[in-house]
């Protein structure tokens, strides 16, 4: 199915021609001229029965008799064939928000995952006929693509190059609206925009996991002081040498730069020892 405009014509002159046939069938009436009267009176019915109001953002799907003759997508006041159906569709922009899923990652770590849909009907004809219900549609089709998309990536490459749910928000979106698209295509319903709303850890894994986290942040946090102490040590130790405050000798460099670094790397205050004799 293909949408197409259905025939009208401006609602305000069917409505005038229906008025004007009012007095010409109470003078066939009158004037015992029956069948000018009831012809009248039917056609004035027919018009104002053809009438309808198309609001903004709305359409109406046209069927004559089980066949789809068109839609009227122009908001306004129409006069359309008679006799015809004409359910309404709403062209308006919608947001679906899927429910919490549980599904695994790429690693077979089991995860929780939503997302929200924005979403809008633009073909008619496709969304009445081509599917039973196209927002139910919508719904399954939604879930059913975040499904795939998680389990395509890890929860989280924890500082390894690569996509993750976690670390590539963007791109998973983008994947997830581009899937949404082509399979929501089928029912005249264009994705505008697909983006998760919730990621975790399922409850069973949720605590390891956290564990896991905490000692990577640990690791990493260890990882950049160990390098700014190595730095400030040969930084002082250079700086004395260049201003010749001291000399050392090898075997109390060693010592200077072991004390300097437990000092710097501690996580405890350091707590100097006085040495009031000579050091030679």
């Amino acid at each position: 199915m293909l949408e197409k405009s259905a025939w009208k014509i401006n609602g305000f002159l069917a409505l005038f021609i229906g008025i004007m046939l009012i007095p010409v069938a109470i003078w066939g009436f009158a004037s015992e001229t029956i069948w000018l009267g009831i012809g009248s009176i039917l056609l004035a019915i027919v018009i104002f029965s053809s009438i309808i109001v198309v609001q903004p953002n709305q359409a109406k799907v046209i069927t004559f008799f089980g066949r789809y003759i068109g839609s009227v997508t122009s908001s306004g006041f129409w006069m359309i064939t008679p006799f015809a159906a004409r359910p309404k569709v709403s062209l308006r922009v919608s947001n679906f928000n899927s429910k919490t899923l549980k599904v695994n990652d790429v690693l077979g770590n089991p995860v929780e995952i939503a997302a929200v849909v924005v979403f809008r009907v633009v073909d008619t004809a496709k969304a009445m006929f081509d599917v039973t219900n196209y927002e139910q549609f919508v719904e399954i089709q939604s879930e059913t693509a975040l499904r795939h998309v998680a389990t395509r990536y890890p929860y989280d490459t924890y500082g390894e190059d690569g996509f993750s749910l976690r670390g590539s928000a963007d791109a998973v979106a983008e994947e997830l609206t581009r899937e949404l698209r082509e399979r929501l295509s089928l029912a005249g319903v264009e994705v505008m925009e697909a983006r998760l709303t919730h990621l975790a850890y399922a409850t069973e894994i949720a605590s390891a996991m956290l564990q896991r986290q905490q000692a990577s942040a640990i690791l990493a946090a260890r990882q950049i002081i160990v390098d700014g102490a190595v730095g400030m040590v040969q930084m002082a130790l250079a700086r004395l040498e260049q201003d010749g405050i001291l000399e050392l000798d090898e075997e109390r460099k060693v010592a200077m730069i072991n004390n300097l670094l437990v000092a710097i790397i501690s996580e405890r205050g350091a707590q100097p020892i006085l040495n009031t004799s000579s050091i030679y």
